[in-house]
């Protein structure tokens, strides 16, 4: 676990100082590990905080001047705004702190982890919880599954809380961008709980369903809003939001985000914030322009990294099957007949709605997640599946990152992946949280060469083997199988009868 900064030594603080803290936390820890004193960005109040001489806002409502953004300035908000040093890596001594009450975190969100099963901070919460806490901008850096989304969610509330502003109608205090609407929501369910125990109002914003309710929500006011870049531009363009009051901004899986092409979306609504507001992002790596958003829009940003993303679990087993075209579909079949939780993966919508129909049909329970579904019956399937009623998900790519379910025991690449970055994505679906897991990935004799490019690039060494239906090795995997269950089948919709009084239209010819 190690702590980076990644702006040029001159204009970093002086060792033993970092900004004010939030009511509730612990002050920033200097390199030393001594407490420091609380310094302004550029000599400023912090967003959220109020220097002894500054002015409430009027009737507690919101500033009546316009807050600067970085649109505005038209330039970076780094210091000297130019280059930047790389990254040279601090490793932190000392024990790792795993107590929410020693690493700050106020004593009601500490109660609403508890009543989760919470009682101990995951390695990524410990690294960045004391400096997002004191309201330092922050680079997190751990791959899926890491517990990411309670690292950035208890500095979010607890930051809002510790300023004490009142939300305006169409003005969120804090903004969480996120690639994909199953992530939104999930992360969304997350901060929920603790919101509303600091009496914080939430919402999410993203595309695929009607705008009608997003727009009422913020018309009443919004404290966090939970979104996905698109409808959240179309949004700020329609000007039912503005983003000018955000005091705290989010963005999670800013890699997976830079490989949908949302990066452009994402500065411009960067742009709209407070020059001024903390920034948190967390990413799996700094390729693809993620580093441009760091050098951008972050100040004096602490990275903390724990778990590289190119690196896999100790207790996931990967294995390469390789099988005849005739009989990959039993092996498939074969593969998702377990007792446990199994999550597939193919390239195309219409492959992961044709193959759950088939395992369906056969007896084996299984719904699909991809994009031509609704976002209700996205929500319904993705239920199913988290709550045991339906074992196996079959899920496209851009769902990969958007599935956060327990003890998913099997993560099976119907067909490989493009690159080894989807892979670890796709294969981060189990051995979450420490749990173990068994990745699968299926090639045909064309695709072995293929696949075997993509584990070495990804480090994995898999276990390969050729199979067939019945092969032991398939039964080694899932274990004993689970019950037949009998298709329902879906009665035909009755033809629609014709309007009384009135003929029907003749048929063109």
């Amino acid at each position: 676990m190690t702590a980076t900064s990644s702006t040029p030594r001159s204009s970093r603080p002086a060792s033993g100082q970092g900004r004010p803290t939030s009511q509730g936390s612990r002050p920033a820890q200097s390199r030393s590990g001594q407490s420091g004193s609380s310094q302004q960005r550029s000599g400023k109040p912090r967003t959220g905080q109020q220097s002894s001489g500054s002015a409430p806002r009027a009737g507690g409502g919101g500033d009546t001047r316009r807050r600067s953004t970085t649109a505005d300035r038209g330039e970076s908000r780094s210091p000297q705004g130019t280059d930047f040093a790389p990254l040279v890596a601090v490793v932190q001594t000392g024990p790792v702190i795993t107590s929410f009450v020693e690493l700050g975190v106020p004593a009601p969100l500490i109660a609403v982890l508890a009543a989760q099963g919470i009682s101990s901070a995951f390695p990524i919460q410990s690294a960045t919880l004391p400096d997002s806490l004191a309201g330092r901008d922050v680079l997190g850096r751990g791959r899926t599954g890491s517990g990411k989304t309670i690292a950035f969610a208890l500095p979010l509330v607890a930051g809002l809380t510790a300023s004490g502003r009142r939300v305006r109608p169409g003005h969120p205090r804090a903004l969480v961008l996120l690639p994909t609407r199953e992530l939104a929501t999930q992360v969304h369910e997350t901060i929920a709980p603790l919101a509303k125990a600091a009496g914080l109002t939430t919402t999410t914003i993203f595309g695929g369903v009607s705008q009608r309710a997003q727009v009422a929500a913020m018309r009443a006011g919004i404290d966090i809003v939970v979104a996905c870049p698109g409808r959240l531009e179309d949004l700020v363009t329609q000007r039912h939001v503005r983003l000018d009051d955000v005091e705290i901004t989010v963005l999670d899986e800013a890699d997976h985000m830079a490989d949908l092409g949302f990066l452009p979306g994402v500065k411009r609504l960067l742009d709209r914030t407070p020059v001024d507001g903390q920034r948190l992002l967390f990413s799996a790596t700094l390729d693809n322009g993620v580093d441009v958003l760091v050098k951008r829009y972050l100040v004096n940003p602490v990275t903390h990294s724990v778990d590289s993303d190119a690196s896999t679990e100790p207790d996931m087993e990967h294995f390469v099957f390789t099988v005849e075209v005739s009989d990959k579909q039993a092996v498939i079949q074969e593969l998702a007949s377990g007792q446990g939780r199994s999550l597939l993966f193919t390239r195309t919508k219409h492959s992961a709605r044709k193959l759950a129909q088939q395992l369906t049909s056969a007896g084996v329970p299984a719904v699909d997640l991809q994009g031509n579904l609704a976002q209700n019956a996205r929500e319904r399937n993705l239920d199913a599946f988290r709550s045991g009623s339906v074992r196996v998900l079959v899920a496209t790519d851009i769902a990969a990152r958007g599935i956060h379910v327990d003890d998913v025991a099997l993560v099976v690449h119907v067909d490989p992946p493009a690159e080894h970055k989807s892979y670890l994505h796709r294969s981060g679906r189990t051995a979450r949280a420490g749990a173990a897991g068994v990745v699968v990935t299926i090639a045909t004799d064309a695709q072995r060469a293929d696949v075997a490019t993509l584990t070495r690039k990804a480090g994995i060494k898999p276990t390969a083997a050729r199979v067939r239906p019945g092969a032991p090795q398939i039964a080694e995997l899932t274990g004993p199988r689970a019950e037949y269950v009998t298709p329902v089948k879906v009665p035909a919709a009755a033809p629609t009868p014709a309007r009384s009084g009135r003929s029907p239209r003749p048929r063109r010819r």
